[in-house]
């Protein structure tokens, strides 16, 4: 059986259950006060985890000893105590409920059954009554409680489905008949150790002559946890803790206990927080940090041992980087740093009636390289195309300011051609500077519970669950009302997840417009947060191996990396369409007296966005369709746009998004490419038991997928890259393991998801080869959807 933690037990020997592969299970099973016992022995409900309750149920004994046997705790509301160690092990019972049924999923009925059950079975090593597990062996009928199979020597397996066995039939390590006897030092506690095959002494399977106490390692894999339990002496995990786990040592799905001493490691969190500018205006001193706020302290993206306040250098909020002067001095000498004065909006040049943005970026900025194309995104359009023709056919432009071109056939084929290229190169550096950020991931996981019918709900509630931590590995269990819960682990459904929470977002209310999006004003969702929750679901979808957003507008993602006010937003960045008719008519008046009516029309709008202004000629109607499209398009929604670029700056995404434009705009601006026979191709590395099987398969697949990319299949590629990975697209980190095609002696194509494996067969003939793909692919992926 499976039960609801994803964890397997056997239904009437050894054990049950709860527990994952070697650790604890979803909810630490907590004991209580034994059936029947005096009230005065009952605990509280606010004090059931610091009073110790006298008797387990199961064994029998007061015993209150974690190293040997679990956890002791009382539920007063079920009336029951019992040993951790005990319930598990115990023969006759598994967990059938969910997480908060019962005791962690152990229902308080077959608790009762299982006590009931072992009253009439007598222990082989103390002769009393209750005896809850038997010992797996064949033919074996040896009945003990745990505390006296510890004492016998018998061995309890905390893994697979927790066999139990007694002191005659339990494993021992093999030891070479010619290796040397004699005594060695615990690698643990360095006292001396016989090299003999005994029940205290375990031998580690990875180095030859690494010895240990069986109670020194038992101690040790507490400590540490699964995730730090290893050889001391080679450092090997996997080996080690299988053989460990085979000879009954208890490894506990959690952390080490040293990362969860609080504050550990408060000493090197220490950030330098001092403003060191000449002339410091902060009346509460140069020591002064409030984050948020003009007082932040900002300090030296070089060298980071100074800082500022940020109204100190006349900062604003958006801007990340700051050198110091000595910095700057080291900078200018070595030729990487040019003080360049930033223009203003209402100053810079006018280009056939259009109002240029900057030219040249703030030395606060982030610096780019000489070949950045920083400059060349913030001019306007009509510019781009006057001044760098040849730069147009190498970078997407805009949806929102799109330039139409009279370009020839043939010309507009091999512009596409290096656009698309141009684009699957920017997204090749996206995917090292995404797995550059997931170094942060731990293996600590958090899990979520996921409704599919009501994705944004649970997910806003797992993300704000107290023990969420972005750099934690997340797990996804989706969970319905008929079915009552189905736990997947693989990354493929967390990258559904993330698909289903990208596509709400894409549809949701803090968005607007039909493709290319901006961010709208919803009062609620300002007030909920909800905004900056949106921003980190993005930044961790990226980070965690999800599809990016794809429909931020060019005007958007600039907002987000160059900062809103050197930003100037278009016509089609406006989504209400009586704003857009209204702008729009202002736009093409032809003569001053039809202006002005229209002014007259629209007063209210224009009073209440603060855009009246005296108008004498007819060229005035440009500066008043800036500041209409301004108001609209930025101004309106300056504070939903900072919550949301907090919420980006998890992981330190936004970050890199200023530092690298060009990349992150060609996955937050762009839906991704569809697929292609060359796109799979690529994606997918060849590998075969012989060379012929290699080549002759490699012919058949490269056949196969022509035959889906020219329609004479009923497959598709996104069928085929769900069937191997579970993810209809490919995320912008890429795919972890890399996907693979294996040619095998088999009857039909397999899909191992947890390696990103596509098995297939080898066959005589191609048709052969195609039938069994169409056949099994076609009613795998149908079956899945439906």
């Amino acid at each position: 059986f499976r039960d609801g933690g994803g964890c397997w037990g056997l239904n009437c020997l050894s054990v049950g259950a709860g527990a994952s592969a070697s650790g604890w299970p979803p909810g630490r099973v907590a004991g209580g006060a034994a059936f029947g016992q005096p009230e005065e022995l009952r605990m509280s409900k606010t004090d059931n985890f610091d009073i110790q309750s006298p008797f387990c149920i199961l064994c029998g004994r007061a015993d209150d000893c974690p190293e040997k046997y679990g956890e002791k705790r009382t539920y007063v509301e079920y009336n029951l105590t019992v040993h951790y160690y005990c319930l598990l092990m115990s023969s006759g019972i598994w967990q059938r409920g969910e997480e908060d049924e019962g005791v962690d999923g152990f229902l308080i009925a077959d608790i009762r059954k299982e006590v009931n059950r072992a009253a009439k079975l007598a222990c082989n090593i103390c002769k009393k009554k209750g005896a809850s597990i038997g010992c797996v062996a064949p033919k074996c009928k040896r009945s003990y409680h745990f505390p006296c199979g510890i004492q016998k020597e018998c061995i309890f397996q905390f893994m697979e489905d927790f066999r139990s066995y007694c002191w005659e039939h339990k494993p021992v390590q093999n030891f070479p008949v010619k290796e040397p006897r004699g005594t060695s030092q615990c690698t643990i506690c360095l006292d001396l150790v016989e090299q003999l095959p005994m029940y205290t002494v375990l031998k580690s399977p990875c180095c030859k002559n690494a010895w240990f106490h069986r109670e020194c390692l038992q101690y040790q894999a507490l400590s540490a946890g699964i995730f730090f339990f290893r050889c001391t002496v080679c450092n090997n995990k996997d080996k080690f803790q299988k053989e460990m786990l085979r000879m009954g040592i208890y490894i506990p799905e959690k952390d080490a206990s040293w990362e969860l001493e609080e504050n550990a490691y408060q000493d090197l969190l220490q950030c330098y927080q001092h403003c060191d500018v000449k002339r410091c205006l902060c009346k509460k001193g140069r020591d002064y940090n409030e984050p948020d706020s003009k007082w932040e302290i900002k300090r030296c993206q070089c060298c980071g041992s100074r800082g500022t306040h940020l109204a100190c250098s006349s900062m604003k909020s958006w801007e990340q980087n700051w050198e110091c002067a000595e910095c700057r001095s080291i900078l200018a000498k070595a030729g990487n740093y040019s003080k360049q004065k930033k223009r203003s909006l209402a100053t810079s040049e006018k280009r056939d009636g259009t109002t240029g943005l900057l030219e040249e970026p703030s030395p606060k900025r982030p610096r780019q390289s000489p070949g950045s194309q920083r400059n060349f995104l913030l001019q306007s359009p009509k510019i781009m195309c006057q001044n760098n023709r040849s730069s147009c056919s190498h970078l997407e432009l805009p949806a929102s300011n799109s330039v139409t071109m009279s370009l020839s056939p043939l010309m507009s084929n091999r512009n596409w051609s290096l656009r698309r290229k141009h684009v699957r190169k920017q997204r090749s550096k996206v995917s090292d500077i995404l797995k550059e950020l997931k170094l942060q991931v731990n293996t600590k996981t958090t899990r979520l519970n996921i409704n599919a019918e009501n994705i944004w709900n649970s997910a806003l509630k797992g993300f704000r669950q107290r023990n969420f931590s972005p750099t934690n590995t997340i797990e996804i269990k989706f969970t319905n009302c008929k079915n009552r819960s189905k736990t997947d682990n693989s990354a493929a459904s967390k990258h559904h997840f993330f698909q289903l929470l990208m596509l709400h977002l894409q549809n949701s209310s803090l968005f607007e417009g039909s493709s290319a999006k901006n961010l709208s004003l919803d009062f609620q969702a300002l007030k909920e947060n909800l905004y900056f929750e949106a921003g980190k679901m993005i930044a961790v979808s990226l980070v965690h191996g999800g599809p990016s957003p794809g429909f931020f507008s060019k005007t958007l993602f600039n907002c987000l990396v160059y900062g809103p006010e050197n930003v100037k937003p278009t016509l089609e960045d406006v989504a209400d369409v009586d704003v857009a008719q209204t702008i729009k008519m202002i736009k093409h008046a032809n003569s001053l007296s039809s202006l002005k009516s229209m002014i007259h029309d629209c007063y209210e709008f224009l009073a209440g966005a603060g855009c009246l202004r005296p108008i004498t000629a007819l060229c005035d109607k440009n500066m008043l369709v800036n500041d209409m499209l301004t108001h609209h398009v930025i101004k309106r929604i300056i504070s939903p746009l900072e919550s949301f670029r907090q919420g980006l700056k998890t992981l330190g995404v936004l970050e890199k998004m200023q530092m690298h434009p060009v990349e992150f705009s060609s996955i937050l601006c762009h839906k991704p490419e569809r697929l292609s026979a060359e796109t799979i191709c690529d994606l997918f590395t060849i590998h075969s038991s012989s060379d012929v099987n290699k080549v002759e398969g490699a012919d058949f697949w490269m056949g196969y997928l022509q035959d889906v990319e020219s329609g004479e299949s009923v497959v598709t590629f996104e069928d085929i890259l769900l069937f191997a990975t579970g993810s209809f697209s490919i995320p912008p980190i890429g795919f972890d393991p890399e996907p693979t095609v294996k040619f095998l002696h088999i009857r039909y194509p397999i899909g191992n998801r947890l390696l990103n494996c596509l098995e297939l067969p080898i066959t005589q003939t191609y048709e052969q080869f195609k039938n069994k793909m169409e056949f099994t692919i076609g009613n795998t992926v149908r079956a899945e959807r439906e």
